[in-house]
């Protein structure tokens, strides 16, 4: 009886075991961005208004816009080197679960920034990333629209970091009760366990 041939051999590609450093360097540096960002925002909305405030409003626009070219960097780099697969040994709903919630950040990514593009439009205020490059204002300057997009902005904002905790806590649980690589897949200079 012949064993069957590697998959090198039969000409299939053997799956990717673990994340390009290039994806690993975008998940951690978007996340890093979002957690500055995310309490930043919280700490200026409370200030009077006033040049720090205005500073820190420049700064948290600054972050957002850098969140979502590194998402779109992301989402390109992901079409060209597509992730690996799910670890074996998952259920079926752990599958989905963790499908869907990916999908859903990703949308985060890009819907967050966007909904404060656009608030910040809606303001009267232009966005300059870096105090460089001036960004063209989505839409007219509306004192309603401003409320509703500060509200949309808001519980986007909630709902992402509900999600990527969400997302942390799935990761954690693979790692200390299933003891699978799950984590270790995405932790820059963390060798996998052997088996």
């Amino acid at each position: 009886m012949m064993n069957k041939p590697l998959p090198e051999e039969s000409g299939i590609a053997r799956p990717v075991a673990h994340y390009a450093k290039a994806a690993i360097l975008f998940h951690w540096l978007v996340l890093v961005l979002i957690f500055v960002g995310f309490p930043v925002g919280l700490y200026m909305h409370g200030l009077a208004l006033s040049p720090d405030k205005l500073r820190l409003y420049s700064y948290h626009k600054w972050i957002g816009v850098t969140v979502f070219v590194l998402a779109l960097g992301r989402l390109a780099f992901r079409a060209l080197h597509p992730p690996p697969g799910l670890l074996p040994g998952m259920s079926a709903w752990e599958r989905r679960a963790a499908q869907t919630a990916h999908g859903f950040l990703y949308a985060f990514m890009l819907m967050v920034p966007v909904s404060g593009w656009l608030m910040s439009s809606a303001m009267g205020f232009q966005t300059v990333w870096f105090g460089l490059i001036p960004l063209p204002d989505l839409i007219a300057k509306s004192k309603y629209l401003a409320v509703m997009l500060w509200q949309l902005h808001q519980i986007l904002n909630f709902l992402m970091v509900f999600l990527i905790l969400l997302h942390a806590a799935a990761a954690l649980k693979h790692h200390f009760l299933q003891h699978d690589d799950t984590l270790r897949r995405m932790l820059p200079f963390v060798r996998r366990r052997k088996r």
